[in-house]
Formats: C-alpha cells, sequence, structure tokens
C-alpha cells in the first residue's frame, strides 16, 4: 500500500508539472463549479467537502503554475479570479459548518487578511489577491467576479473564468449583479450594494461616476442628480 500510494504521488506531481508547463485552462475548477454551485450562484459546501481531495489538486495546480510575464492580461486575471474563488471555497470547507466567513479567525486574524492562500510557493491573504494583484490591474469588473461566500456578495459563477472569454463573462457577472436585488435601482433614487460605498474610487475611472458605471450595465437608466444610498450587507453563508 505504501508503495502504490508513493507511486500515485509521483503520477499526481508529474501530472501536474506537466499541466503547469501552460497556460491554466482551469478545468478542474470548472467541474467542482458545475457540481456544486447553482445558476444563481448558491454553494454546496458539503458537496465541496466530499470533494475536497479534488479541489486541493487544483490548489496545487495552482501553485505550481503561478502567473508568468508570458501570460497576457487577460490570462492573468482569469487565473487570479479563479485562485480568490477556490480558495475562499477551501477556507469555507476547512471551516464548515459555520454562519457566516466572518466567524472564521478573530479580532487580530480575519478571514481576509489571514495569509494561507500559496501561490508559488508564496502564502498570501484573500486581501492580497483582491486588492494587491486584481484591483491593480484597474478593471473594477472584477468586483462581481470575487466571492467571499456571502448573500450579499456577487455571486460565485457556476463556471470558471477563462482568459478567452473573460471579457464576456465579466460583463454577464457586472449586469447580472448591478440588475440583482442587491441593488434597487429606478430614474431619480438608486439603493446601492456598499460595494459601491466601499471600492467607490474603483468605479470612478476617467472622470465618470459611480452612477456613470452602473448605466453601462443598468435595465433602468439613473439620473446623475439621482438620490443615492446604501442597503444593509448580509454576511451570512451563501449556501443553498
Amino acid at each position: 500500500m505504501r508503495i502504490f500510494n508513493f507511486i500515485f504521488t509521483i503520477v499526481l506531481f508529474s501530472t501536474l508539472a506537466t499541466q503547469s508547463q501552460t497556460v491554466h485552462k482551469h478545468s478542474e475548477w470548472n467541474t467542482l463549479l458545475q457540481s456544486h454551485v447553482d445558476l444563481d450562484g448558491n454553494v454546496n459546501y458539503k458537496g465541496f467537502k466530499k470533494n475536497e481531495t479534488q479541489l486541493d489538486t487544483y490548489l496545487e495546480l495552482l501553485n505550481l503554475n503561478p502567473p508568468q510575464e508570458s501570460w497576457s492580461k487577460n490570462e492573468k486575471k482569469a487565473y487570479l479570479i479563479n485562485a480568490y474563488n477556490a480558495f475562499t471555497v477551501k477556507l469555507i470547507v476547512e471551516n464548515y459548518p459555520l454562519e457566516s466567513i466572518k466567524d472564521i479567525g478573530g479580532f487580530f486574524n480575519n478571514p481576509f487578511t489571514t495569509e494561507f492562500a500559496k501561490i508559488g510557493d508564496k502564502e498570501y491573504s484573500l486581501d492580497d489577491i483582491e486588492k494587491e494583484m486584481l484591483l491593480k490591474m484597474g478593471d473594477p469588473r472584477v468586483h462581481f467576479a470575487v466571492n467571499c461566500a456571502s448573500e450579499s456578495c456577487p455571486k460565485l459563477l457556476n463556471e470558471a473564468y477563462v482568459a478567452s472569454k473573460l471579457d464576456k463573462q465579466l460583463d454577464a457577472s457586472a449586469s447580472y449583479f448591478i440588475n440583482s436585488e442587491e441593488n434597487k435601482l429606478s430614474k431619480t433614487k438608486v439603493e446601492l450594494s456598499k460595494i459601491f460605498k466601499w471600492y467607490a474610487s474603483d468605479f470612478e475611472k476617467n472622470g465618470q461616476s459611480v452612477i456613470d458605471f452602473i448605466n453601462q450595465y443598468s435595465k433602468e437608466k439613473i439620473s446623475e442628480n439621482a438620490s443615492i444610498s446604501y442597503l444593509p450587507y448580509s454576511w451570512k453563508l451563501n449556501e443553498k
């Protein structure tokens, strides 16, 4: 049995090393998402826990093949979005059952600042991946792609983000969230997700306002002079 396990480990890491020589297609993550996330972004964490070995295999593949200078911007962006989401699921699975991601850690050690996500043999926090890597790429649409395992967070897409169709996926995710019940929109009055308050500067690029950004995707066109307030944010686990 020990010999079998040793051989299996060698084959596994040989396979991962071979895969790491090419840009990720994220097929392993796609399979897990298709199995455990519905079209509304509700997550079956019990199912993920049963498939934790497959999740760990994908995370190790990410670790062995971090973004390279030769990769395109969309390849790097897709990698980081999927990494954020997969490591968040791993964090929930490791601490499951729980009612909220906020239940993990303590006052000086919260789930978003704890360095646990191994990429290229260096450990990063979720905030490192989102704020220090993804957002510095200058695309505010990533706010609607990363998922913090909470009800008020933009939904976890039930497919992996991939470079070949990333812009289409990001536009669809932005449109879905902006027109969802997480925002209440009308021409003269809007009640917005606090994401638009917390990260306002990310949406105010090139002289545009938050309303200008929302109007790119909103079914209801909003006046620039509309009154703005913010809805409560639920950190309850996005579990089905």
